[in-house]
């Protein structure tokens, strides 16, 4: 069943304007939507439905300008407004009322995610209805637990849309593509032939004024525990029998499930955390993130975080996961490189520089490309060849497709509740480690490559050596 009305709590956030707007153009552009659809945007300031049209338009000025103004200007047409507090039942219930059902949209920092799923329940929600949250879910394990067992008694599971954009990434989807469509490479997707993926999301980026949502969460909630562990999930999922919702995200729980739990001791040797001192970055001087507006130094919020994790499984034993995300780096690097074993012998001689073959699904800007060794211009010489392709422009952006799936209740690129605890379980460890100061929070310059290889002092090292020890005889 295909919903039409949407809405969207946080409605004048800038969530709502810098992707839901352009996305909703996007479908009235691609023809997805008609004049049955209506958007209905909640939020705390006290405006109407002339104010909010004003500062919709705005917002697609300045984001939505690959599509058509009359795209555009039927998003806008489509809206109305209503003040809400979205804690307070009664203002929930004026805002979802009506007969049909509706998409809600949590465009809400995750902190009011319990308060508002608790106020929707006692609002009560037309049959059919769908429920939409954005990441991270959750502050922790248990957290994420307590806001199932809420939605459970709201929605059923199949109605809960836990979005991460990332999954409707062109490239992304081309991981499954590229795996699963090519005799070539799914035989050798192992650890027998690949060392180590890395998965990567480095940005040239600084806060850029997001100091209330981020220095509340750091790199490892807003990247790692989400976009990047999904990304994870696609890439070293076992190969489903469809695309189809239950085929596909048992596969990428099975994932999750089988990342080998860190210990102290592995948290020491296999993360890192820092943030950004000031620098120049992008061509311009960016200040340190303890100097930036918003920020509480006493936090002590990582901007970059590197983990290196292992999963217990037939087909990965043996190869090591690299997970990493900083901001205000030197260089934009957003991809994934599977990175594969050298060959076994090589008659070319003992002196030849030959680097290992590299599968690079390159996520922004879209791309494939793949690194080969071949015959140079001298016999038996080696040269290195890099072939790229870049990916056609997407029918809808990210944001559209997921709203798509949501108004049409396809639930295969959404997180499903086991699947975000399972998320959680992963990174507990870290933070939990984090928190208690075993990792140190290093500095790097902003427009830097990033904080250089740290290693345990001998003494710490042993510490923990013994510590766990005692841990494994218990």
């Amino acid at each position: 069943m295909t919903i039409r009305r949407l809405v969207v709590f946080g409605g004048t956030g800038d969530l709502t304007g810098r992707y839901l707007l352009p996305a909703l153009a996007a479908l009235y552009a691609a023809g997805h939507l008609d004049d049955r659809f209506s958007l209905r945007a909640a939020s705390r300031e006290d405006w109407d439905d002339a104010r909010y049209r004003e500062w919709a338009d705005g917002q697609l000025d300045r984001h939505g300008t690959d599509f058509p103004a009359a795209a555009r200007s039927a998003v806008t047409a489509s809206a109305d407004y209503r003040r809400a507090d979205v804690t307070d039942p009664a203002d929930v219930a004026a805002a979802v009322a009506g007969d049909d059902p509706v998409a809600v949209y949590l465009a809400l920092p995750p902190a009011l995610f319990p308060a508002t799923v608790t106020a929707l329940h006692r609002a009560g929600l037309p049959r059919g209805s769908r429920i939409v949250l954005e990441k991270p879910f959750g502050e922790n394990l248990s957290d994420a637990r307590e806001l199932n067992r809420l939605l459970s008694e709201l929605v059923p599971e199949r109605a809960v849309f836990r979005v991460d954009h990332f999954l409707a990434m062109t490239t992304v989807q081309n991981v499954l593509g590229s795996r699963l469509a090519n005799r070539m490479l799914e035989p050798i997707w192992n650890s027998t032939h690949i060392a180590e993926i890395e998965i990567v999301w480095d940005e040239t980026l600084a806060l850029e004024g997001r100091a209330g949502y981020y220095d509340h969460v750091g790199a490892l909630k807003d990247m790692v525990q989400n976009h990047l562990l999904q990304l994870l999930c696609l890439v070293a999922m076992e190969p489903p029998l469809t695309l189809g919702e239950r085929d596909l995200r048992d596969r990428k729980v099975d994932v999750l499930r089988s990342v080998r739990p860190l210990t102290d001791y592995d948290v020491v040797q296999r993360t890192r955390r820092a943030r950004y001192s000031g620098g120049r970055g992008a061509g311009r001087d960016v200040p340190a993130y303890v100097d930036e507006a918003g920020v509480d130094a006493g936090r002590r919020t990582e901007t970059f975080a590197e983990i290196i994790l292992e999963l217990d499984s037939w087909r990965w034993a043996g190869t090591r996961f690299r997970l990493r995300s900083g901001k205000a780096l030197g260089t934009d690097r957003k991809e994934v490189a599977v990175r594969f074993r050298s060959v076994p012998h090589l008659p070319f001689g003992q002196d030849q520089d030959v680097r290992p073959n590299v599968l690079r699904f390159g996520l922004e800007p879209e791309s494939l490309s793949v690194d080969l060794t071949a015959t140079g211009s001298r016999p038996e010489t080696l040269t290195q060849l890099s072939l790229t392709a870049r990916m056609d422009t997407p029918d809808l952006p990210a944001y559209g497709r997921l709203l798509l799936d949501v108004l049409r209740g396809d639930p295969a690129l959404s997180i499903r509740g086991d699947e975000a605890e399972e998320a959680w379980r992963v990174v507990e460890p870290v933070l939990s480690a984090w928190e208690r100061g075993l990792v140190p929070l290093e500095e790097y310059p902003a427009g830097s490559d990033g904080p250089p290889p740290r290693h345990a002092t001998p003494e710490r090292r042993d510490d923990l050596l013994h510590e766990e020890s005692v841990m494994r005889a218990e």
